[in-house]
């Protein structure tokens, strides 16, 4: 059987962990309390006690003499105990004000004290999150009801202009739209397809556009009229009345409120353009332009559904989320008062905490309970068509459970990479083919193939000991990257892609080498045929292969390449940081890319696609890619948060392309100036990235800290394993600079004392700048190393990223995403 304080651990919700009971706590000043009272009985046990020696002089003058009774045992525990009653009673004669009883013992007070702080701390933080909900579902279903007036008042005139437009003859065919009823139809996503457009205002004759305009003037009227129900003033417009005798004076043109607005944040280009035509054709208004169309229409109805349809289920999420709270804590206030009277005796204290905890708000209150009942009634009308089983999918999505047929494949592919890579190592032994006069041509294509590949791979395995390491110490980064719980990989899934890549690759890589051996003359298309596999799969729109995981993926690749027109989210530049890792990768992808693409291994030797200047020129373009939507992102951020210090962040990644341009100026002009240039800005560079990691990413030498060069709130148990990560990181970061470079070579000699000690003294990028010759192959498994060296790092620097921003949601009790509601009153003078 389970420990309770192991199961409590277990079951708190790690972004509100300091607000609730603290349960250790209570649990060891319980076993101080057994601690002394053992100590005390032990004290006793040699000394007789006044009511024993009373109750022997009471048998010697009695009579008894020297004998003993049967009843004697009885009498000297009466004796012993009867203060504690007389005190108790007296107690009760005098009147107890529902006051906790003063206990003698002062680790019982302190017990008593330390529960009722506990208890205050529960209430207040539940008392703030109930009030905070229930402030946010009041809003929300207010929003809900002007969305139903909006669609059904539009829905309705747009039935009303189609019959008026059959009616004036009008040539184009209209789409046949039926009157919804105000609840939404079906799940929520299929919308009216017959609301006013933008550009629909350019379309029909002169009596239809007067006609539109009156209409225009009905709708607005009618939607203010909506809004009006629902609690939104209208500040300093003028009346009814004057309302539409300046609409009908305008040929029905009626001012729409400047106060209210369908609100849509430009996350997107779409969402931007569209926000840029609404600001188009609110100045347009003032030369007489349809004000109906300006204020809503069928691209805002849509959004404004869609987010009223995210916050329901944040705000179901938040009910839930304060539901356990209330449930834990009150089981623990229960378990701890059980131990607590088993060993100090104080039942009277205990009775009356026990109904103090029993009467507090987060155990009697009954508000949470309505209005999560209110809400998921709301959604399975509105937005699951009354399914049950729809609405509980979007508002309670459970993670599917574990199979141990994961497991097993993890471990099959496992083996078999293994096996085939033995192989494929014997038979290009056999071969000769990693022979200084081997098949250079050979060499190059499945150099790049296989570390393409090799590099995915190890990038999914490191993920997948992140996902480990984040899941057994608590850190909710389905939360932080805004994952959904029943989709998000877990590390058994990253593993197993790991292993299934590096398996089919290898099996490519022996299939290419037996052919190339029998004197095949297709042996070159395994390999391209390979990458098409993995692009195509990539692409597959069956749900296959983690299909949700790789239309993520492809989403934020997306968000990146265009950055910065698309907001920026945590998964956006958490990614973007991994693809400045990924360079090698970007530049192998280049050469396949060029080889198989360009059909270069069918006419021309390979290379073509490596000694060309527009190839190096290519080559360095991507190198400063990452880079460069890094810091768009930064520069996207700091406009919409007006945080300095992502002016700052994007200042370290403008140093890291600076840097590698002047590589590049000293790799085309080797002078002494351009050597001193380099070392100049890659020595500012590494020493930018590695105060930001350490201070601003990882959030350490904090100032004033109980922990030396560390923060005060530390996840893991021994903060010697955060010291020792420091060194590994900078050790990784100074080697694997070179990765990201491709300009750097070790001094590799027949001595591995001399390797070793190049190892220590050198930096990677310093490197550079010194003209060392060592053979192709070398050079090749050099630049292996090194970017396997960077993408470990990177996989490093991931845990300690997040664990940071966890510990920033704990502080901020932030456990539930705030949706933006989409209408909103503006401020007016």
């Amino acid at each position: 059987m389970v420990k309770f304080s192991r199961e409590y651990d277990a079951s708190i919700i790690p972004e509100w962990k300091p607000a609730f009971v603290d349960y250790r706590g209570l649990k060891k000043l319980i076993k101080r309390i057994k601690v002394e009272r053992r100590d005390a009985d032990d004290s006793s046990a040699g000394d007789s006690s006044p009511e024993t020696a009373a109750l022997a002089a009471g048998v010697e003058s009695a009579g008894y003499g020297a004998g003993f009774s049967v009843l004697d045992p009885v009498r000297a525990l009466a004796a012993r105990f009867a203060p504690r009653v007389q005190a108790s009673m007296d107690d009760e004669e005098s009147g107890d004000s529902g006051e906790l009883v003063r206990s003698t013992d002062k680790h019982e007070r302190e017990f008593l004290e330390k529960a009722d702080e506990e208890l205050e701390k529960v209430n207040t933080f539940y008392a703030t999150q109930e009030a905070e909900l229930l402030g946010r579902g009041e809003a929300l279903i207010d929003q809900l009801r002007i969305l139903a007036d909006v669609k059904r008042i539009l829905a309705d005139h747009a039935a009303t202009r189609r019959a008026r437009g059959s009616l004036l003859g009008r040539s184009r065919s209209m789409p046949a739209v039926a009157p919804p009823s105000p609840a939404f139809s079906g799940s929520g996503r299929y919308l009216l397809s017959g609301l006013a457009t933008p550009q629909s205002m350019s379309d029909g004759s002169v009596e239809l556009q007067q006609a539109q305009m009156t209409e225009g003037a009905a709708v607005a009227d009618e939607v203010m009229a909506a809004l009006e129900r629902n609690g939104v003033s209208f500040v300093g417009l003028p009346g009814k009345k004057d309302a539409k005798k300046e609409g009908s004076g305008r040929g029905g043109r009626l001012q729409l409120p400047s106060t209210v607005r369908i609100d849509i944040p430009a996350s997107n280009p779409g969402r931007a353009a569209l926000k840029v035509w609404e600001e188009l054709v609110n100045v347009l208004r003032k030369d007489g332009a349809d004000p109906a169309a300006a204020f809503v229409h069928r691209k805002k109805v849509q959004h404004a559904e869609k987010n009223i349809r995210d916050a329901f289920m944040a705000l179901y999420r938040g009910l839930e989320l304060l539901k356990k709270f209330s449930s834990l804590n009150v089981k623990a206030f229960t378990k701890i008062l059980k131990k607590f009277v088993k060993v100090s005796e104080q039942q009277r204290a205990t009775d009356l905490f026990s109904q103090k905890v029993k009467r507090s708000s987060f155990s009697t209150s009954d508000k949470v309970l309505q209005l999560s009942d209110e809400v998921e009634a709301l959604f399975l009308k509105h937005f699951a068509g009354n399914d049950r089983m729809v609405a509980m999918k979007y508002l309670n999505p459970q993670q599917p459970k574990n199979t141990h047929m994961i497991t097993f494949l993890v471990g099959l592919f496992t083996g078999t990479f293994v096996s085939l890579f033995i192989i494929y190592a014997i038979l290009a032994h056999v071969s000769g083919i990693f022979a200084s006069t081997g098949n250079t041509a050979y060499m190059e294509v499945v150099y790049h193939v296989f570390s393409m590949f090799a590099l995915i791979s190890l990038h999914c395995f490191l993920y997948g000991c992140n996902l480990f390491m984040w899941k057994s110490t608590r850190i909710n980064q389905n939360f932080i990257f805004d994952f959904a719980p029943n989709t998000a990989l877990t590390h058994r899934d990253a593993f197993l892609m790991s292993a299934s890549i590096m398996c089919t690759v290898v099996a490519a890589l022996v299939i290419n080498l037996f052919l190339r051996n029998a004197g095949a003359s297709y042996a070159n298309a395994v390999p391209g045929g390979l990458i098409v596999l993995s692009a195509g799969l990539l692409l597959c729109p069956f749900n296959v292969f983690y299909r949700s995981t790789r239309y993520c993926f492809m989403r934020i690749m997306r968000n990146i390449m265009f950055s910065p027109f698309y907001k920026v989210l945590m998964a956006d530049f958490f990614m973007a940081d991994q693809l400045t890792s990924q360079i090698p990768l970007l530049r192998h992808m280049e050469f396949a890319a060029c080889y198989f693409m360009a059909g270069s291994f069918r006419a021309n030797p390979y290379e073509t696609c490596t000694t060309s200047q527009q190839y190096k020129h290519l080559a360095y373009v991507i190198s400063f890619l990452p880079y460069y939507w890094r810091a768009m992102q930064c520069l996207r951020r700091y406009i919409e948060e007006h945080d300095i210090n992502q002016l700052a962040n994007a200042g370290k990644y403008v140093s890291a392309m600076v840097a590698a341009a002047v590589r590049f100026k000293y790799n085309v002009t080797p002078t002494p100036f351009w050597m001193w240039m380099v070392l100049i800005s890659s020595s500012g560079a590494t020493v930018y990235q590695l105060y930001w990691d350490f201070v601003k990413d990882w959030g350490f030498f904090t100032p004033k800290s109980k922990n030396l060069w560390l923060r005060d709130d530390l996840i893991l148990k021994n903060k010697f394993t955060y010291y020792i990560s420091m060194v590994l990181y900078f050790v990784q970061l100074i080697y694997s600079t070179a990765s990201m470079q491709k300009m750097t070579r070790f001094m590799i000699t027949n001595s591995f004392t001399m390797q070793m000690l190049n190892l220590v003294l050198r930096l990677a990028w310093a490197q550079s700048v010194m003209k060392i010759r060592i053979n192709k192959n070398e050079t090749r498994l050099l630049d292996f190393s090194l970017a396997s060296l960077e993408i470990i790092r990177r996989g490093h620097w991931n845990f300690y990223r997040l664990e940071n921003e966890h510990l920033n949601n704990v502080g901020k009790f932030r456990a539930v995403k705030t949706v933006p509601l989409p209408f909103r009153e503006l401020e007016t003078d």
